[in-house]
């Protein structure tokens, strides 16, 4: 992952005593940091007063847009209320209400919610509860977990270990065990007999899903961690019936089905959540980020009533648990945004304009180191390339020098906040605030454009 440029920054001690994440911070303390001061709309304004458009949403957080006085209102009369409890055998209206409201939202039997502080923590919860789970059902074998190569579940040991990006976990090895990985759905670099046939694809990978399951054994499996688009490679979207194929494979070998929409949920694809979206029943849905617009940290697992129904009984306890999880701040901030999302018919906005945002992306295609602009919703990745013909990826110098040198600080100068990653291959992602529309995604492609004109000479 490539953070945005640290060019033309208003704080060059920045990093003096800050501890960054992800970033580099033997440069950090040379190079000038960027200092972002406010925000207001779809923009964002350092300190020395320059607008940038924040193409990526923070990191695909910000869905109603900065300044939302609603929201600042909502934390503020819950601060004045109760600032903080424990849902820890106690409860406070504002968990209980959005308990309610997501059971409500969720499809199918989704109906309880163990609220965390984030997504990682909502991954980790999720496992838990699976292995928890076959332990009460008489199946204590069932632990393992399959996920898919490049994708990205989180940064605590369980969810680093589900995590399928391999240059993220080697230096906190060994990891938890009991993790594998299967191939993903970018079908841009599908093999060569499902390269025109999508749906053929489609079916090819989620058979690998199977495949692992049995290589395993079925009595070990416990659960299928996959997103409805897959963030780490770049926006990768599921091929037409993917998932209706991997849920009859859960079905049939009795293991479950996590939809991880940390990033997905909350209207980033133009529904309340990605598995609506694509027409598929998950068992567990882990979340975060868009819950809250980002004004308050808040993460939530939302669980079928199956799943539930054997640590209703009796003594049994899930001894899991966070501080901060189901805060009534981050709750009551919860609730208001998701009162603004109907009465701003955010998701409704999303429909509208997606496919406006697709083909202004797809504008770049008649670039030369463009090769694929792919995504759903409000959630795309253009991939970079050395050879369009022959799909040649670009290698580690070229990320190194074009992608980090080049792309990364060029997009930043010219205003534009998005993610240049290359977890996968090279790719630049775009997430915008779900109130953006044409004008947007005209200054992203603009800026686009120049830049990768401009990446294209030097590589």
């Amino acid at each position: 992952m490539i953070a945005a440029d640290h060019a033309s920054a208003p704080d060059s001690g920045a990093a003096d005593h800050l501890w960054m994440h992800f970033t580099r911070m033997g440069s950090a303390a040379t190079d000038p940091v960027p200092v972002v001061a406010r925000g207001e709309g779809a923009y964002l304004f350092d300190t020395k007063g320059k607008r940038y458009l924040d193409a990526l949403s923070g990191l695909f957080v910000v869905q109603a847009g900065y300044g939302r006085e609603e929201l600042a209102v909502a934390a503020d009369r819950q601060l004045r209320t109760l600032p903080y409890f424990p849902i820890w055998s106690y409860a406070t209206p504002p968990a209980i209400e959005l308990a309610d409201r997501l059971a409500a939202l969720a499809p199918g039997d989704l109906n309880k919610v163990f609220f965390s502080s984030g997504g990682g923590e909502s991954v980790e919860t999720a496992w838990k509860v699976a292995k928890q789970y076959f332990k009460l059902t008489g199946r204590p074998n069932k632990t393992k977990v399959i996920s898919r190569a490049v994708a990205y579940h989180g940064t605590t040991q369980g969810a680093l270990s589900i995590t399928g990006v391999p240059g993220f976990k080697h230096a906190f090895e060994p990891l938890v065990p009991g993790t594998f990985r299967v191939p993903n759905t970018d079908f841009y670099r599908a093999p060569e007999p499902f390269a025109d046939d999508e749906k053929a694809f489609g079916r090819w990978a989620a058979d690998r899903v199977e495949e692992a399951i049995l290589a395993e054994g079925p009595d070990s499996v416990a659960a299928v961690f996959v997103e409805p688009v897959q963030n780490a490679g770049g926006s990768i979207p599921p091929p037409p019936g993917y998932f209706e194929r991997l849920r009859e494979i859960c079905d049939r070998h009795d293991v479950l089905l996590v939809s991880d929409e940390v990033i997905c949920a909350y209207g980033r694809l133009g529904a309340m959540f990605g598995a609506e979206r694509f027409g598929y029943q998950p068992d567990i849905i882990t979340s975060a980020k868009g819950l809250t617009s980002g004004y308050a940290a808040l993460g939530a697992a939302i669980i079928s009533d199956r799943i539930f129904e054997p640590f209703s009984r009796g003594t049994v306890t899930f001894p899991h648990g966070y501080t901060f999880g189901g805060h009534p701040v981050a709750c009551a901030v919860a609730l208001a945004n998701l009162d603004l999302f109907e009465r701003d018919d955010l998701l409704g906005h999303v429909r509208r304009h997606e496919d406006t945002l697709r083909r202004t992306l797809e504008q770049l295609l008649d670039l030369p180191i463009v090769g694929d602009v792919r995504g759903a919703g409000y959630f795309w990745s253009v991939e970079l390339v050395r050879d369009r013909a022959t799909k040649e990826p670009f290698s580690r110098d070229d990320c190194e020098r074009i992608l980090r040198g080049v792309v990364a600080p060029g997009m930043w100068e010219a205003g534009v906040y998005c993610r240049c990653d290359d977890r996968g291959n090279a790719v630049v992602q775009f997430a915008p605030p779900l109130i953006c529309g044409p004008a947007e995604f005209d200054q992203i492609e603009a800026a686009m454009r120049t830049v990768l004109t401009d990446a294209w000479a030097q590589l």
